[in-house]
């Protein structure tokens, strides 16, 4: 369930190449209108994209904004349950002109006529939820004692997460979290003059708002910085956010409020919870926040995309190659990642301007290693190696060796630990790619291994020793 405030948000774009002759001002040639939902329900379309049945109550009129809100709702799976209201459809209008934001332009519509008790249907809605988000927009509709009375009641048994506004109501008692940005933390309690340290003094005052607002916790989001989260006078629990380039952070908070509400409504613990929410943040915003979003796409995913893939390592080797770079790539097991794999792959690295590893599959390493092989299971192995700095990308491939995938990406440069040498000499294995590489004029190079490193050895020396204790 999503209560809270609703709003028609609409980007009205064009390009600008003057100024009016009559003022100072740009003057935009619109040459598009997109519509959206706001506020409460933009939150409800996001918490859908997480997989999720969504039921949304807020005030919603009859008239046109009311009826095209209701049409995107639709659009997006989200079921309402309207609450009586007077007035038009409050309307958000930015004006956006090569992707940046010129103005905004809001059309309030009338608050929601007071409710003592909170219509039937709502009521029977939020007790039958398996987690609630209250998307709090300042417009009246947090401040409803029938439905403050029904959420109380809810947050006895269920998840309600509270995402609060400086002009609404405080969360009811019991809430599982609320999830303030900083700068609505300082509206409720400013920070302290001389005080030291941006994260001791966040911690410090959102313990404060817990406290006072008498529920378990409080996640203030801190933008680029992830978000910080206080259970009261206990150690703060800090999830830093992955890196991204963000133009736009417009919906970021109420993708963080859905994604961590649905998260606990499938029975996350608080902290994977917000992991999953600052990634699902992130991810959102890098793909262009709200602007870019459209009802019924498919959700950012909970994590930043890493460079996995096929698809991925093919727009490596291509970037690479269209600024005139060389594309190195190297190939493995890597189970149990350790330093000699690192020496290996940073050696790789030096020798180009981008790498991708090819990494067997656990098909590939059980037919290589046997079957108690692999150790580490691939999406983690993947998972691992791409996020080394000397890594671009990571493919995997389920053959013996990988030479469709080489024969794909064709690099420049196929590279191997020194453990392998180019004709096997000595008994040592030949390496199987080398006369494949060249077809497309590609070079095979061997670089130093760090000798008695390797993941046998590693998961012999974790067996208990016989007789011993494990």
């Amino acid at each position: 369930m999503v209560v809270g405030d609703a709003l028609l948000d609409r980007d009205l774009v064009g390009t600008v190449d003057r100024l009016a002759p009559d003022a100072p001002v740009p003057v935009l040639a619109a040459t598009g209108s997109h519509d959206r939902p706001g506020g409460a329900a933009l939150a409800a379309a996001l918490a859908v994209d997480r997989g999720v049945d969504v039921t949304l109550i807020a005030p919603v009129p009859d008239d046109a904004g009311g009826t095209r809100l209701r049409e995107l709702l639709d659009q997006a799976g989200v079921a309402l349950c309207a609450l009586p209201t007077e007035g038009p459809m409050p309307e958000k209008i930015r004006i956006r002109a090569g992707g940046h934001m010129l103005m905004r332009v809001d059309q309030s519509g009338v608050g929601s006529v007071a409710l003592d008790r909170l219509p039937r249907p709502a009521a029977a809605a939020l007790r039958s939820a398996n987690a609630v988000l209250v998307s709090d927009y300042g417009r009246g509709t947090t401040a409803l004692a029938g439905l403050r009375r029904v959420l109380a009641e809810v947050a006895a048994r269920r998840p309600v997460v509270w995402d609060p506004h400086p002009r609404g109501c405080p969360p009811v008692p019991g809430v599982r979290l609320a999830t303030p940005n900083e700068a609505e933390l300082a509206h409720r309690v400013p920070p302290e003059d001389g005080a030291t340290g941006r994260l001791a003094g966040v911690a410090r005052r959102a313990g404060q708002l817990c406290e006072a607002w008498q529920i378990q916790a409080v996640a203030v989001t801190l933008g680029a910085d992830g978000a910080l989260v206080s259970h009261g006078s206990a150690p703060p629990l800090v999830v830093p956010a992955p890196p991204c380039v963000a133009q736009d952070t417009c919906g970021a908070g109420d993708r963080f409020a859905a994604a961590v509400t649905t998260a606990l409504a499938r029975g996350a613990v608080l902290s994977e919870a917000i992991t999953q929410a600052v990634a699902a943040a992130s991810a959102f915003v890098a793909a262009g926040a709200a602007a870019a979003w459209q009802p019924g796409a498919a959700a950012a995913p909970l994590e930043p995309p890493a460079a996995i893939g096929l698809a991925a390592a093919q727009a490596v080797a291509d970037a690479t190659r269209l600024r005139g770079g060389t594309v190195v790539a190297t190939g493995g097991c890597f189970d149990l990642l350790h330093v000699g794999h690192l020496s290996t792959l940073r050696a790789a690295r030096k020798l180009g301007d981008s790498l991708i590893v090819c990494l067997n599959s656990d098909a590939s390493v059980r037919a290589l290693k046997g079957p108690t092989r692999p150790v580490v299971p691939q999406s983690e192995r993947a998972r691992l190696v791409a996020a080394l700095d000397c890594v671009d990308a990571v493919v995997t491939f389920d053959e013996t060796t990988p030479d469709q995938v080489l024969d794909q990406l064709r690099p420049d440069i196929w590279v191997k630990g020194g453990d392998y040498f180019l004709d096997g000499p000595d008994g040592r294995p030949a390496l199987p790619e080398a006369e494949f590489v060249k077809r497309w004029g590609g070079q095979t190079v061997v670089v130093p291994y760090l000798s008695g490193r390797s993941t046998t050895k590693l998961i012999a020396a974790a067996q208990p020793i016989e007789g011993g204790s494990s």
